[in-house]
């Protein structure tokens, strides 16, 4: 199994809104607080700046792709402000009504800046210790497109959609840009201090079976010693390097992602609130309920309705 894209899944990554922009000086807007989101700017010609709370400011120039995983606001400007108009007053008063292109201004054309902008959701409590070990965001220059060809020929392929206004062009963007999202996901694994030591844990032969093991059989009745007996390691030395590498232990990693998989059932299946706790390897009906109020505050019936 492809446990980040069995990750991906359960927590239902989803391509959102899209559009283009054709800004020309000067311009601002403050993109507003979205949770379980994750927003992305890719800038197609001119530049901008990016503020983000509590960083440097970030200026994008052409080809440059900016990915802001927990979704925080920030605000986009042709050239540094402390201040923005909300973006939901920025597209009131350009009249813009979700088709087409956002234009701001009138000015030279030719050095209008032009983004694609967009969003990716995730169902509502997702959670796994990937996505808490993200940034606050991951920036892709066009210099590191070109070092990651694949990625680099998606983002054409997005660019080309966006301003073709081609029939199914917005399906097609929506695919796209999740597989995007997974490549830059990849990328940034392999490139984030943060978040080596997940990927340490993906490709190290003990903890990715014992993960391989649990994402294959959660409803089985997993404990630390048979884990570490069929990955091959003593109880205390599996536990320590499973938590080391994933930033919890095997039995909180199982429980947490169990609740994942049952609002998964909940969400996209009719079965009933026994078969969903008998799938994810709860013995009662009654145990399941616990847990789950206990995590998200609410019934597994309460929640589905």
């Amino acid at each position: 199994m492809d446990i980040l894209n069995d990750i991906l899944d359960t927590l239902d990554l989803n391509g959102a809104l899209y559009f283009r922009t054709d800004f020309s000086a000067p311009w601002s807007v403050t993109v507003p607080i979205l949770e379980t989101a994750a927003r992305f700017h890719l800038v197609v010609q001119g530049q901008c700046t990016i503020a983000l709370p509590n960083e440097p400011n970030i200026v994008l120039n052409s080809g440059d792709l900016i990915l802001i995983p927990r979704g925080q606001t920030h605000i986009l400007s042709d050239s540094p402000v402390e201040c923005a108009p909300p973006l939901e007053t920025v597209l009131e008063q350009a009249g813009y009504d979700g088709e087409g292109v956002l234009i701001i201004g009138e000015g030279d054309k030719s050095a209008s800046t032009q983004l694609i902008c967009g969003h990716f959701t995730f169902r509502e409590n997702a959670d796994h210790p990937m996505l808490r070990a993200l940034p606050d965001y991951l920036l892709l220059t066009a210099s590191e497109r070109a070092q990651n060809p694949w990625l680099d020929d998606i983002l054409r392929l997005i660019s080309r959609q966006m301003f073709s206004g081609h029939v199914g062009s917005d399906a097609s963007v929506k695919r796209l840009s999740e597989v995007m999202f997974i490549e830059i996901l990849r990328m940034a694994i392999e490139e984030q201090k943060d978040i080596k030591p997940i990927l340490k844990g993906f490709q190290d032969p003990h903890v990715s079976k014992a993960l391989s093991l649990l994402h294959n059989a959660p409803s089985s009745h997993w404990t630390v010693k048979s884990l570490a007996k069929e990955v091959g390691m003593s109880r205390s030395s599996f536990a320590d390097k499973f938590a080391d590498l994933i930033g919890q232990g095997p039995m909180s990693y199982l429980s947490d992602w169990r609740l994942q998989k049952a609002l998964f059932l909940l969400d996209e299946s009719n079965i009933s609130v026994q078969q969903v706790a008998e799938k994810i390897g709860y013995q009662s009906p009654a145990a399941f309920t616990r847990a789950f109020a206990g995590k998200f505050g609410l019934s597994p019936s309460q929640y589905r309705h």
